[in-house]
């Protein structure tokens, strides 16, 4: 399968490299609540494991002052998962997901997500009803974030004194 196949989209819709950012944001709990909001009355296809999901550490990297010289700030748990949609009108999907943190069950649930949203019998359905809703929700948090942070902001000034 092309790289150009994988990560274009109709217009309007999430690319893969996008939707894949969506589905490492979201907590497990909204990914099974949407996903099986998305697959109302269908059963999802079955599939393989490539890879079962696994826990292990990926280094974080830092820049100095956010645009400098690079340094290893630490490392964090992540858990990641690769999966084969069984071949599905002609060709078998395959989705992968890698989040921080130590949930097997998201990570598969994201896998599926990934390998559904390739599927074309699927990928309508699924940017309705997953993708866009998770994705507002990241876009209404990021916000409330942002307003929380904007009330401790402090201006400072400095004042000139007229000798």
């Amino acid at each position: 399968m092309s790289t150009s196949a994988q990560t274009s989209a109709p217009p309007g819709l999430a690319t893969r490299q996008e939707w894949l950012a969506i589905l490492a944001r979201t907590p497990r709990a909204c990914m099974k609540d949407a996903l099986d909001t998305a697959l109302d009355g269908v059963s999802p296809p079955e599939f393989d494991w490539l890879r079962t999901p696994d826990i292990g550490l990926a280094m974080v990297r830092g820049r100095v002052g956010g645009t400098g010289d690079a340094f290893n700030l630490g490392e964090v748990t992540v858990t990641r998962a690769t999966l084969r949609l069984r071949v599905h009108e002609g060709r078998a999907a395959v989705g992968i997901a890698v989040h921080m943190g130590r949930d097997k069950e998201r990570a598969t649930l994201a896998a599926l997500a990934d390998a559904l949203l390739q599927t074309p019998a699927f990928e309508a359905r699924m940017h309705e009803h997953l993708l866009a809703p998770l994705a507002a929700r990241i876009a209404e948090n990021r916000a409330q974030k942002q307003a929380r942070a904007a009330g401790t902001k402090v201006e400072f000034f400095t004042m000139v004194r007229g000798d």
